[in-house]
């Protein structure tokens, strides 16, 4: 047997796993509606993480992504959501990629006034600032936190 078909046996033996751990669930409908409000708070944080973490560098649209599908894995709605989200995405990055670098670099450039914006709304540049010996800056201050 291959790698290949060994990881698809350990993969097909883990989904039969979990859909009987989700029968078991469904045949007792109080534990069924405390596993679904379960996950639906569990996608959602992971959802609102991943929507914070959109303009930062790192993988913002995967968590996103990630927690739709957790979403999706009780509600039809979050699915569909996914399925939209992955191709306006696709769409995006295919649109981007055909730019030219004036394009590129403007979305670069918005996009990094975004993460200044937040930074500066969550009073994380005056805290910088200080650690350096520029507490006197106070333009840096939130107006929300300062």
């Amino acid at each position: 047997m291959s790698e290949t078909d060994e990881t698809q046996s350990a993969l097909g033996r883990f989904g039969d796993r979990i859909t009987g751990f989700r029968d078991r669930i469904a045949e007792k409908p109080g534990q069924l509606r405390v596993y679904r409000v379960v996950v639906g708070v569990i996608g959602t944080l992971v959802l609102i993480g991943g929507i914070v973490a959109i303009p930062y560098p790192g993988p913002g649209w995967l968590i996103v992504f990630a927690g739709l599908a957790i979403l999706g894995s009780e509600f039809m709605w979050a699915k569909r959501v996914l399925q939209f989200a992955r191709g306006k995405y696709d769409a995006w990055t295919d649109w981007l990629g055909r730019q030219n670098l004036f394009v590129k670099l403007l979305v670069l450039t918005v996009t990094g006034l975004i993460v200044l914006a937040t930074l500066w709304l969550l009073n994380a540049l005056y805290l910088v600032a200080g650690w350096v010996g520029l507490d006197g800056w106070t333009w840096l201050k939130s107006p929300i936190l300062g």
